[in-house]
């Protein structure tokens, strides 16, 4: 397929970005609304990230499998499907009320987002010259970034009502009692899902009747190709990608580590209600489109890798600001560091891929596999600030290491050396 007739599916992939960063980012707004409707803490709640991310894991391998026997299109396909199911689920969900049931509905729709970005990535990267990948995927990304802010500008209002009583602190006179209150805070669950579930299936039908560029060798014969391995697990000799796998884990790790938290930071450390704090939320997501939009026109002059080693030691110092003052100015710092993150994991991502010709959609599926880090990272941060109320800002020393990690890829680990 010649340069320019890319357009058309680079517009179909830039879609996913977009619908994956709304169903991700809905989730610190989750994790808020479940710590009222399940009595969950800080830590418990951040279980939800866990559920979702988990998915990342363990389904990417047998993805990049499937698209490789069948066809990218048809993994994207059955991902928006599958994303789209998930979404509804939330109207048993309501009626069941248990933690439980919202940690499978999560890892439903990290499943079929999974299936998105396994493809869209390395769909991206190999879609125009390999010279001006990195900036083509922050390009993609700039639409992640859109579907971040809408999430938590718009989204995130029409679940958290701004009220939050416990069972003691809730008005005698409150129409129904506690059982009600409850009730009115799951059903506002409900209505982003649906919404989300309605585009997941347009978008689906859209992709069905479209024409995709088949891309390396997905779609193959496996009988005329017997010695074929469907995943490379020898791709992660190569130390650039393995040093990527690594950073991506720590990157993705450090970014939920303050997504998810954001909402929590604000209302119970910060002092603000709800309405204020998802307003800053969206601000935060601002920050981060912003930074995406730059930073792909920076990379007209400068060096991805460059720019990340840079981004990242802004991180750094940012998480030392929030880890010292806390508050409001902890905040504030936050909103700078949305900003320095914008180009770190597509950069990372395509600077991981350089190079891999054959072997990219393995590669992609290990990279993709790294989002476990958030998985696991943010707890640490959650329990800290859980458990060291006082002193909750020095959790932040979690998101400072990962950064750290991201700033010596962009240092040496990037480098193609064999």
């Amino acid at each position: 397929m010649k340069k320019n007739t890319y357009t058309l599916p680079l517009s179909l992939i830039f879609c996913l970005f977009f619908l994956w960063a709304i169903s991700s980012n809905l989730l610190p707004t989750m994790i808020r609304q479940l710590m009222k409707t399940c009595e969950l803490n800080t830590f418990e709640a951040s279980f939800t990230e866990t559920a979702y991310w988990l998915a990342y894991f363990i389904f990417p391998i047998p993805i990049a499998m499937f698209m490789k026997r069948y066809s990218y299109k048809a993994g994207i396909i059955f991902g928006l499907i599958l994303a789209a199911v998930g979404g509804l689920l939330f109207f048993p969900a309501a009626i069941v009320k248990e933690y439980w049931a919202y940690l499978c509905i999560f890892f439903v729709i990290a499943t079929g987002m999974c299936f998105l970005e396994t493809a869209a990535n390395p769909y991206v990267t190999v879609l125009g010259s390999a010279e001006t990948a990195p900036r083509r995927l922050n390009l993609a990304q700039s639409f992640n970034g859109l579907g971040a802010f809408i999430s938590a500008m718009f989204l995130s209002k029409l679940v958290l009502s701004g009220s939050h009583y416990t069972r003691d602190s809730i008005p005698a006179d409150y129409p129904g009692g506690w059982e009600a209150y409850l009730q009115v805070e799951t059903d506002a669950m409900k209505m982003p899902y649906l919404l989300l579930a309605i585009l997941l299936i347009v978008i689906a039908i859209i992709f069905i009747f479209s024409k995709l560029p088949k891309i390396g060798d997905e779609g193959s014969n496996s009988s005329s190709e017997k010695k074929e391995r469907l995943i490379d697990f020898g791709v992660l000799k190569r130390s650039h990608l393995r040093w990527g796998v690594i950073a991506q884990f720590f990157y993705n790790g450090g970014q939920t580590a303050i997504n998810s938290l954001f909402l929590v930071y604000c209302c119970t450390y910060a002092g603000l209600s709800e309405d204020t704090a998802t307003t800053f939320f969206g601000l935060y997501m601002l920050a981060f489109l912003s930074g995406r939009w730059i930073g792909t026109g920076l990379m007209v002059k400068f060096r991805p890798q460059d720019m990340l080693l840079i981004y990242s030691l802004m991180n750094i110092i940012l998480c030392g600001v929030v880890m010292f003052w806390g508050g409001m100015v902890g905040l504030y710092a936050m909103l700078a560091i949305s900003f320095f993150m914008s180009i770190m994991y597509p950069t990372q991502f395509s600077l991981a891929l350089k190079g891999l010709g054959e072997h990219t959609k393995s590669g992609s599926a290990f990279l993709v596999m790294a989002i476990v880090g958030n998985a696991c990272l943010p707890q640490f941060t959650a329990y800290f600030m859980h458990a060291y109320e006082d002193i909750y800002y020095m959790a932040y020393f979690v998101p400072m290491i990962c950064f750290a990690f991201c700033a010596f890829y962009g240092w040496k680990g990037y480098k193609v050396i064999d």
